[in-house]
């Protein structure tokens, strides 16, 4: 009898211990926001924010109000709606609100990277120092040569004449701007003697582009990888590129290249310095790689096609180039020497700053998670005070809460070159119900979390475009195709991919 006792004990516990954790007995306090847990356990919404996360989200505002509390696979999740809020929570301290315990799970998972603890210290501080400030001015003039390198080398051959060249421009912008990019970051093919130049050269082009092309096979799993809810042949696809990346971007290898960054080498010494074994030090090259060149490439695409939908902003943005080239003293003419764009120049742009910034407001939708580590108290600008549940996840989705605003931004869908910047050329401030707002686009992210790269990814695109308008005329094979719609599934990642890609044309301008 005793036994049985025991043993039916024994299941109750083992039976309440498991609804517990599929979040059956969970119950709104009532200081704690609206909780909303769907009726699945412990899945909860999960499929729901899969399948179209901005939606999802749309509808628990609407029901729930700008701050509310979901249950997705198994933790729950405060969203927060409200942009007056967002400044006491980026500027909370990490022992409340830590945003690297959600990070570094997503990392260990897409990258195989395990993080150490001076990890993010490690990359703010290098980010500091080669990424902005003097340091951006020698990343910008590497990244320069790297877009001449791979976009001018046939107009010194008079292979590329003044005719129309047709190509598919999402695939286009992706593939010049990651190769760029990759090339000023971790360094190019050594050379010795003038002669072995050119050699090089198109080692490093040929190089970066089948780099390129498998870079873009995982980054379309990315997604689904981060989720964990990859097939059998995909993942078995995904750990094969895994490798493949691992081994490319070695540390070992990345050492026999000339040109390499003081953003990579400076990061790899520290992490060697802490003990990171080498093997780990491969993986971090990698997530290095996705950070920095996973988001530049498709905004640059987004970019050139809203600036091709409207000639107005084409023309003001490619007048301002030419002014900025003209007041420097340069000109893209047959026989004249390359333009070289500087950073005092792409300073001097501030309608292409308002159009790339509109891009990013438009297209740019990251998740901002933080883990709650201790109870916290929240206030919303209605006044309502709520607490922050001890092991929860608080999370931000700016592209709904400021950048597709009516209140904030008008006709919010529209795209406006100018929406940024005032007609003497400072840029704009913006407000909800007439109150002045810090956080009114957030591409980048914020606080602590904010992208360390972003000055750097900037002029990256920048340097695109002003090597496009100052060169080429562009124009759609088919001028009145629809912009495409966005990739629903890649929501909370960075900046969103089209559905489909788009054919353009381009010429040389002289």
């Amino acid at each position: 009898m005793a036994l049985w006792v025991i043993l039916l004990s024994t299941l109750i516990a083992s039976l309440l211990g498991g609804l517990y954790l599929l979040g059956v007995f969970r119950r709104r306090r009532p200081d704690e926001p609206p909780l909303d847990k769907g009726t699945i356990p412990w899945l909860g919404y999960v499929l729901d924010f899969r399948k179209d996360s901005s939606e999802f989200l749309k509808r628990m505002q609407r029901k729930h109000g700008d701050i509310f509390t979901v249950l997705i696979g198994g933790y729950y999740f405060t969203f927060v709606m409200d942009p007056f809020c967002f400044g006491a929570i980026v500027k909370e301290s990490r022992a409340k609100l830590d945003f690297r315990t959600f990070a570094s799970k997503l990392v260990l998972q897409v990258f195989g990277y395990k993080p150490i603890e001076a990890n993010h210290s490690i990359t703010h501080a290098s980010s500091m120092k080669h990424l902005m400030g003097d340091g951006l001015t020698v990343m910008i003039q590497a990244t320069m040569e790297n877009f001449q390198k791979l976009m001018l080398f046939n107009l010194s051959s008079g292979k590329e004449k003044q005719v129309w060249q047709e190509d598919s421009l999402f695939h286009y912008c992706y593939n010049i701007v990651f190769r760029a990019g990759y090339l000023a970051l971790y360094g190019t093919e050594p050379y010795q003697g003038a002669h072995n130049k050119e050699k090089a050269h198109e080692q490093d082009r040929i190089h970066s582009n089948q780099l390129y092309h498998e870079f873009r096979k995982y980054d379309r799993l990315f997604p689904r990888l981060a989720y964990a809810v990859l097939p059998p042949k995909d993942k078995i696809e995904a750990e094969r590129l895994q490798t493949f990346f691992w081994s490319t971007l070695s540390v070992r290898k990345t050492w026999q290249k000339d040109n390499v960054s003081g953003w990579i080498s400076d990061q790899d010494q520290v992490l060697a310095e802490n003990g990171v074994p080498e093997y780990m030090r491969d993986r971090f090259m990698f997530m290095l790689l996705w950070a920095s060149q996973g988001n530049t490439g498709p905004t640059s695409f987004w970019l050139l096609l809203y600036l091709m939908k409207h000639p107005e902003a084409m023309k003001a943005v490619k007048d301002e180039i030419d002014k900025v080239l003209r007041e420097n003293g340069q000109e893209v003419k047959p026989g004249s020497p390359p333009i070289n764009i500087t950073r005092d120049m792409l300073n001097q742009t501030p309608l292409l700053d308002s159009a790339l910034e509109e891009t990013l407001r438009l297209i740019a939708a990251p998740v901002l998670v933080r883990a709650v580590l201790q109870d916290t108290s929240l206030k919303t600008s209605s006044g309502t005070e709520y607490t922050l549940r001890k092991g929860d996840r608080l999370a931000l989705f700016p592209h709904i809460s400021v950048q597709m605003n009516p209140e904030i931004h008008p006709d919010p869908h529209k795209f406006k070159y100018d929406r940024f910047v005032n007609p003497d050329g400072t840029k704009k401030d913006f407000y909800k119900n007439g109150k002045k707002l810090k956080y009114f686009n957030m591409p980048w992210g914020a606080g602590v979390s904010i992208c360390p790269g972003r000055f750097f990814a900037a002029s990256e695109m920048k340097l695109f475009v002003f090597f496009m308008l100052s060169h080429y005329d562009l124009e759609l094979v088919n001028g009145e195709e629809e912009i495409p719609a966005i990739d629903i599934s890649r929501w909370g990642f960075g900046t969103m991919q089209p559905v489909h890609d788009v054919r353009f044309r381009y010429r040389l301008r002289f």
